[in-house]
C-alpha cells in the first residue's frame, strides 16, 4: 500500500489544493511531523505482538529515519507503564560516536525528526537524551557489552547490528535489560550481512521483518548516486547485499564464499576457444519441481592447462518448467552465445533428455553425461579452479552464486537441489577438468 504522501504526489494540483484547504491550521502545522503520512511501507511498524522488528534494507533506504521515528512514537505515545514512570529507551550502536552522530544528531536522527515542542535535550556528560515528558534515551556502545548489565529499559533501538565486532555479547546483554513495561520491544536497523546473530534473530518466532532496496527511497537520494552505484555494483553479490538489502548466506565450510566470488568478477574476452551450455534437468515439471539448472560457460584453452581460463557467462536456469520449456531455454542460450555444445546430465531422464532437446533443434551438438560420483566429489575439482583464479564471473549471476555459497564438503545446505551448481560443474568439467586430465605436452621421441 502506498503512503498518503505518494498518493498526494500523484494527485492533480486541484486535488492537492482541495486536500490542504480541508485541513485546520493546527493540522497543517502538524503535517510535516506526521510520519505515518510520509512514511514508506517498509518504514512503518508491522501489526501484531512482536518483540523485535528488523528493518533490513539497502544503503539509503530510510532505515535510520524509521528507527528514529519509532523511538519518537514510543516516547510520545501511550505508555504501558505506571503513570509516574517515564519511558526508558536504549540507543545502541557500534560506538558511542556513531550513536551520537547518526542516531541522534544525523540528518534522519532523533533530533531531526522531533517537533520543536517535543525535541529532547542532549546531555553530553551523561550520554543521554531527555524529552520534555521525562522520557530518557541512554547511549550504549557495542564495544562494551557489560555496560548493559544493570540498566533496564522498555524499548531499544539497535543500529547496524550486522557490523558490530561484539554483536552476540551485546545483543545478549540487551535482552536481559529489556524488562520494563508490559511488552518491551526493540527495533534493529541494519544493512544485511551474513552474521550468526542476525540470522538467529530473524529465525526467532517473535521477530518481524521489513525489507527495501535503495531505490525505495530514491525521492530523497541524489539521482547520480543511484546511477553510479547501480552501474558499478548491479548484478554482483555486494550489490544485492548493499543495495537490494538481501541477506546472502555463506554456509560454514562452503566450497565458495561471497568474498571469493566478488574477487573473480570480470568481463569475458571477445574471443573464447569454446562455449558450452550445461543442463541439469529436473525429474518432473510441475510447480513443486526442482529448478532446471542451465549455465553458459566459455573458456580460453590456449597453451598448457595451467594457463586455461573460463568465464561463466549466464545463468539461464528456469523454475517449475516443463521439458519443452527448459529445452527451449537451453537451446536459446546456445543461440545467444554461439555455444558449440549442449551438455546434459541424464541420470534421471536417460535418452528422453536428448529426445526432448532434439524436438526443439534436431541439429544441436549434444553430449550426455552421467553422474557416477556424488555432487560434492564432482564439485571439488571445479572449486579448485576458482581457488587458482582460473574461473571468472560476469555480473548478474546472483541465484547461482547463492547456491554456490551454500555448497559445502558435507553437501548442499539449503532447500531443494543445487541444480544451478550442478550445471556449472558439468560445464567446467566439459571445458577444463576432463580435457586437462587427457592433455599431454607433445614430446620428441628419441630413437
Amino acid at each position: 500500500m502506498k503512503s498518503a504522501a505518494a498518493w498526494l504526489a500523484s494527485a492533480t494540483p486541484e486535488m492537492v489544493d482541495e486536500f490542504l484547504a480541508g485541513l485546520s491550521d493546527e493540522a497543517l502545522m502538524a503535517l510535516p511531523w506526521l510520519f505515518e503520512f510520509w512514511a514508506l511501507p517498509h518504514q512503518l511498524p508491522p501489526e501484531g505482538a512482536w518483540k523485535t522488528w528488523v528493518i533490513m534494507g539497502g544503503r539509503g533506504a530510510g532505515k535510520t529515519r524509521a528507527g528514529a521515528e519509532w523511538v519518537r512514537s514510543q516516547v510520545e505515545g501511550p505508555r504501558p507503564l505506571d503513570p509516574g514512570q517515564a519511558r526508558r529507551v536504549a540507543l545502541v550502536g557500534e560506538t558511542v560516536d556513531q550513536v551520537r552522530e547518526v542516531m541522534i544528531f544525523g540528518d534522519s536522527g532523533i533530533l531531526d525528526v522531533s517537533p520543536p515542542d517535543r525535541k529532547p535535550v542532549w546531555e553530553a556528560t551523561r550520554k543521554r537524551l531527555v524529552w520534555p515528558n521525562g522520557a530518557v534515551g541512554e547511549v550504549y556502545s557495542a564495544f562494551s557489552p557489560d555496560s548493559l548489565r544493570g540498566p533496564q529499559f522498555d524499548a531499544a533501538w539497535v543500529d547496524e547490528l550486522a557490523k558490530w565486532q561484539k554483536a552476540q555479547e551485546t545483543w545478549d546483554m540487551l535482552q536481559f535489560a529489556l524488562r520494563l513495561g508490559t511488552h518491551p520491544q526493540q527495533v534493529v536497523t541494519t544493512t544485511p550481512k551474513n552474521v550468526g546473530v542476525l540470522k538467529a534473530i530473524l529465525q526467532n518466532p517473535s521477530t518481524v521483518l521489513t525489507q527495501a532496496p535503495t531505490e525505495a527511497n530514491k525521492a530523497y537520494l541524489a539521482a547520480s548516486f543511484i546511477e553510479e552505484v547501480r552501474a558499478r555494483y548491479a548484478g554482483t553479490r555486494l550489490g544485492r547485499q548493499e543495495l537490494d538489502g538481501v541477506l546472502l548466506e555463506d554456509a560454514e565450510g562452503a566450497l565458495w564464499t561471497t568474498g571469493g566470488l566478488e574477487a573473480c568478477r570480470s568481463r569475458a574476452p571477445e574471443r573464447l576457444s569454446r562455449i558450452v551450455v550445461a543442463v541439469d534437468p529436473p525429474v518432473t515439471g510441475h510447480k513443486g519441481s526442482d529448478e532446471c539448472g542451465i549455465v553458459v560457460v566459455g573458456a580460453v584453452t590456449d597453451g598448457p592447462p595451467s594457463e586455461w581460463r573460463a568465464w561463466v557467462l549466464e545463468d539461464a536456469s528456469v523454475s517449475a518448467a516443463s521439458p519443452d520449456t527448459w529445452a527451449r531455454a537451453a537451446v536459446a542460450a546456445m543461440e545467444r552465445h554461439g555455444a558449440d555444445r549442449l551438455v546434459a546430465e541424464v541420470n534421471q531422464g536417460g535418452a528422453l533428455v536428448e529426445s526432448v532437446v532434439r524436438q526443439v533443434d534436431p541439429t544441436v551438438a549434444y553430449r550426455a553425461v552421467h553422474a557416477s560420483r556424488g555432487k560434492v566429489a564432482r564439485a571439488e575439482p571445479v572449486a579448485a579452479l576458482y581457488e587458482q583464479g582460473r574461473v571468472q564471473h560476469v555480473r548478474g549471476l546472483g541465484p547461482l552464486e547463492d547456491q554456490m555459497c551454500r555448497m559445502t564438503a558435507r553437501g548442499f545446505e539449503g532447500n531443494g537441489s543445487p541444480d544451478r551448481v550442478d550445471a556449472l560443474v558439468w560445464a567446467l568439467t566439459e571445458l577444463i577438468v576432463e580435457p586437462a586430465a587427457k592433455w599431454r605436452r607433445p614430446q620428441v621421441r628419441r630413437l
